[in-house]
This record gives structure tokens, sequence and C-alpha cells, in this order.
């Protein structure tokens, strides 16, 4: 699909002129409609008898469906909810039965939530094994190299980012996704860096686990999340034992006519007390925003904004990623050797200006309530 031109939606957001949020990669704001979404579903608390019991269901049956489609997923009971991409990965691995000599491939400096959980196969004899990226050269491209490389006959799972959360690396899913099948090994992708400012296609991707939180790119709120489970989890474990994952769970009255049988497909993944109707109202409410302003237009919108931006940082001595192996809506600058990343960081924050230094990168996360003002400040700044 191509993209279409969107216009600015600053305007939508109550970020003040003055201040220069480009930092999305660490939590993304909310929209006014999504803030006034969630105060009305807060307000209906105050008198609980407006709750009914199909409200326990409705709002969480159509955040199931949007993310689906967010992400070209036929099927919405394939979606399960969750608070965490931490509980989403411990659900992965209650139900990964590795083998001592296997080895779980993961990439260097992944972020931690996505890590622990396999660390603790590490006394049954299974290898974690980390693919760095090269020093120097095409770091991009060798990266994506050395991924594919460190899949065996003996791995049992390859989890890893759609984009890197430090730097913005990008990752060539299709062809990670192909490799894992090709030796029988787990696919399971954490795409809360990326899903919802690039489009995602699982009937592509193929993988067995998708994971997604929803307060950075699906502009919602914290502790809600979604999390796709494929074929190979439909007679899992959850982690949770929750009464809203069984069979029948929408009869209030029959609630102690106990039953062995789960809901269908990822539901008995679901976290207990699911049905927040304040998360779920903010949720439904950024996800029909997503929907309106369409993902492609969003990652055209990001690269249209940076386009002039990057090639004035290269001009000034800073190193950025091949476009064929970064996103436009998060990326990191290196700058020049010497530079002193503290310095950096207090003039930006003189100045208003909001990004992340991760490692050895400025990481900037721009989405559609950024303008060229925002972009001309920090550029301002690094010089």
């Amino acid at each position: 699909m191509k993209a279409q031109t969107l216009p600015c939606q600053k305007g939508l957001f109550s970020i003040p002129d003055d201040v220069h949020f480009i930092n999305c990669a660490y939590m993304g704001p909310i929209a006014r409609a999504v803030e006034e979404a969630g105060v009305e579903a807060l307000r209906l608390k105050g008198f609980p008898a407006r709750i009914s019991p199909a409200d326990f269901f409705t709002t969480s049956d159509e955040a199931r469906r949007r993310f689906a489609g967010l992400i070209n997923v036929p099927e919405p009971h394939r979606i399960a909810l969750v608070p965490s991409t931490g509980f989403a990965v411990a659900t992965v691995a209650k139900n990964l039965k590795p083998k001592a000599g296997q080895n779980i491939v993961v990439l260097f400096e992944q972020f931690p939530s996505n890590v622990y959980a396999w660390r603790n196969f590490r006394k049954q004899g299974v290898e974690i094994r980390t693919v760095e990226p090269p020093a120097s050269g095409e770091r991009g491209k060798e990266w994506n190299t050395r991924l594919l490389e460190a899949i065996d006959p003996n791995t049992a799972l390859v989890t890893v980012e759609n984009v890197h959360w430090s730097d913005g690396t990008k990752f060539d899913l299709e062809a990670v996704g192909q490799r894992a099948r090709e030796v029988g090994a787990m696919f399971v992708v954490d795409g809360i860096q990326s899903i919802g400012a690039l489009p995602f296609d699982q009937q592509r991707v193929r993988a067995d686990a998708v994971i997604c939180l929803g307060y950075k790119w699906l502009l919602a709120g914290y502790s809600f999340g979604f999390a796709y489970f494929g074929e190979r989890f439909d007679v899992g474990e959850p982690l949770e034992e929750s009464w809203i994952a069984r069979k029948g769970s929408q009869d209030f009255a029959r609630l102690v006519d106990y039953q062995d049988e789960y809901q269908p497909g990822a539901l008995r993944y679901d976290f207990g007390e699911r049905s927040n109707q304040v998360a779920l109202a903010m949720v439904n409410t950024s996800l029909r925003m997503l929907a309106d302003w369409g993902v492609e237009n969003i990652q055209a919108y990001c690269a249209e904004l940076t386009r002039e931006f990057n090639q004035a940082v290269r001009e000034l001595g800073y190193t950025l990623e091949d476009e064929r192996y970064r996103s436009a809506h998060l990326f990191g600058i290196r700058p020049p050797k010497g530079t002193d990343l503290e310095a950096l960081r207090q003039r930006l924050a003189e100045r208003k200006v909001y990004v992340s230094v991760r490692g050895s990168a400025v990481r900037i996360g721009a989405h559609v309530y950024n303008d060229h003002h925002d972009m001309e400040a920090l550029l301002d700044a690094l010089r």
C-alpha cells in the first residue's frame, strides 16, 4: 500500500510548544482523546452498577480485534491481553521445553525483559547464544548476517526485536523466521519498539509469538498490551489460572460450575483482571487513531521529517545506520569520538529537547506529533 501524505498531528496532543519531545521510544504520549476516554471510563467506577457483566468481554474483544488488524492476524482469538513484555516472555518460557545441548538465540544488549526468562534455562544445559554486531563496517547488514548464521539445528528458540531498542537497528524478520522454521526452532518477536509505527505483517513474518505493549508506539497507557500466540501454544499452560480464561466465564451466575476447558486460542494466556475498563478504553481509542492515520503513513511521515536532519548530523560527524537497516521512527546517531555524552545530555535538557542516550548512541524516537521545529531544536543542541 502506498503511503499517503499525513499532516502533523501535534494539535491532538498536550505537549507544550516550547518542549521538543522526540522520545517516543521511552514512553509515548497519549492524545487528548485517549486521555478523555480513560477519564470517562474511570468515572464509571464511581457508580459500578453502570458496568455490566458484558463489559468484561466486549471491550477486551474490541482490543483483540483491533490489534489483530494492526499486525494482519485474521483470527482475533490468537491475541492474548498481557500486562508486560516479561509476562508474555515468561508464558513462552513456561511452554518451551528445550533439551540440554540446545541453544537460545538472542541479540547483543537485548532488552532485559526478553532475556532473563531464557537465562533460567542455563541450569538445564541450554546455551544462551548472544549475537553481537561488528565493531565497524556495515553494522546493520553484518549484524543481520550474524543473526542468521547463529541459528543452527540445535537452536530451540530465536527471540529478537524488530528494531533494536537502543539504536533502532532493523532486523529482517522474514529471513529470521524462515531460518528458524528450517531448523524447527520457535520464533518470538518483541515488537514493542516498532508495532504501531512500522508496518508489521504476521502473515509474512510467521512468528510463533509476537509481543507488544501499549505505552510506547501504540500511544496508550502503561501495564497493558498484547501477545499473539500461534498454533504451538494452542494446548499450552498459562501463567495464571484466572476465572475469565475458562469456558463459560461469560455466565456470571454459573462461575462456580468449574470448567477444565479454557476459552479458545490465546485467551487462556490473558492476565487476571484483564477487563480493566480504563486501560481498555484508552487502548481502543489509540488503536482507532492509529488505524485512521495508517501505520505506513506514520512511517512515511517520520522518514520525511528526519530526512534533512539525518544529512545535517552526518555533516557534523555523527554516524547513522544505512536506511536499509534502520527504521525512520526510531534510530540512533553515534557522536564523533571524544564527545562528552554527559555534557550533551545537559545541553539537550537546557533546550527542552527530550531524546535518550543509550550506550554509545543518541536514540531518537520521532512520531507524528513532532515537526521540523523539534528536529531543528535537536540539531541546534548537537551543534
